[in-house]
């Protein structure tokens, strides 16, 4: 009958009011889950674990397992990548990669902002101090969080020694221009010395052991290993604060691992994904990277020119944010130049490496 058939569409009916009726509430739960991931951010002041993700979208905990599997650990990490490197995971498919980019573009803003807003954002960037009131001077404030600085130089000019000496002051609370926060060394050269640390820890007022147990230390080698260790590094700043990456030195290993002409190509290939990966840990976890670099002698320098020039080409001067270079002064004094900054003007400024650490030159 018509009142039968009447009765047999009213479920459907129903359903579709209810699905109608849902819409509203699930889209209203997905903007609530955005805002709690946006303001964990800001409460924590970092990157959003990984983890998040599970149960968005129709994500899994084993696709989360997969993601942290190949090296994603934070939100942001996935954010930034390529799609093609998330369609190379074996077990991701096409649609769930773009399941998991389309969650991800819900958290994480990759769109315009005004320069306003880009001027407010900075203010968060920390400067960790040198140790020497000239050389934080020169450098607005020290050492800034965030980007890629890099230091070259002939041996003995300080690279190292500074290099100590962030790991140190980078655990100082931010009212003492520090970082309140870890420090991860990756050694290339064979050149850390913990010894040296106890000492900076001591004019910090700081105890020994503690500062040693809050830096991270790595031995590269080779060129792969490098890379690898920054692979390890993302898993351990998801876990606890880090304030300080040094590389010491970014190059060394690449200029034996490669050689001759018919491997440059694929030097200056490898060596790009290197520091591109250091970049995207600088901006995803807020740290400082601080690499150190050679030298190499230019015969043909032009009177009045240095006759030195830092290793790794164009592909080093464009990861690098600002680019500083030490050269010897007397006795224990040394100079250092701003070679390349966006923000900071040519100047140079003296300091001076003591058992304590980096510090004001001498008269």
């Amino acid at each position: 009958s018509l009142l039968t058939h009447s009765r047999r569409k009213m479920p459907a009916r129903q359903k579709r009011k209810e699905e109608v009726q849902e819409q509203p509430r699930k889209k209203q739960k997905e903007e609530e889950v955005v805002q709690e991931a946006q303001e964990g951010e800001e409460e924590e002041g970092g990157p959003i674990p990984i983890q998040f993700l599970e149960n968005q979208g129709g994500l899994k905990a084993s696709d989360i397992k997969l993601l942290m599997d190949n090296a994603f650990f934070t939100v942001e990490s996935v954010a930034y990548a390529p799609r093609k490197r998330l369609t190379q995971i074996k077990g991701l498919s096409d649609n769930k990669v773009d399941k998991i980019k389309a969650e991800v573009d819900k958290i994480i803003p990759l769109g315009f902002c005004t320069a306003t807003e880009y001027h407010e954002a900075r203010k968060n960037i920390l400067s960790i101090t040198t140790g020497s009131r000239e050389l934080d001077k020169l450098l607005g404030g020290g050492f800034e969080t965030g980007s890629i600085t890099e230091i070259f130089g002939e041996f003995r000019t300080g690279k190292t020694q500074l290099c100590h000496t962030l790991c140190v002051t980078c655990q100082l609370p931010i009212e003492k221009s520090g970082g309140e926060g870890r420090a991860l060394f990756i050694d290339t050269e064979g050149t850390f010395r913990p010894q040296r640390l106890r000492d900076i820890a001591k004019r910090y007022e700081l105890d020994p052991d503690d500062v040693l147990d809050n830096i991270a230390y790595g031995k590269a080698h080779n060129t792969d290993h490098q890379n690898q260790l920054l692979i390890q590094a993302a898993a351990m700043m998801s876990e606890n604060r880090y304030a300080l990456i040094v590389v010491d030195s970014a190059t060394a290993l690449y200029r034996t691992d490669y050689t001759g002409r018919g491997e440059l190509a694929a030097r200056q290939q490898h060596l790009g994904q290197f520091l591109r990966a250091l970049s995207n840990l600088a901006e995803e976890f807020g740290v400082a990277v601080v690499i150190t670099n050679q030298v190499v002698a230019t015969p043909d320098a032009m009177p009045g020119t240095t006759p030195l020039k830092p290793i790794g080409g164009n592909i080093m001067a464009h990861a690098s944010t600002t680019r500083l270079f030490l050269r010897k002064g007397a006795r224990e004094n040394r100079l250092c130049k701003i070679f390349d900054s966006p923000s900071l003007p040519e100047g140079e400024a003296p300091f001076a490496i003591f058992e304590d650490g980096i510090g004001d030159a001498r008269d």
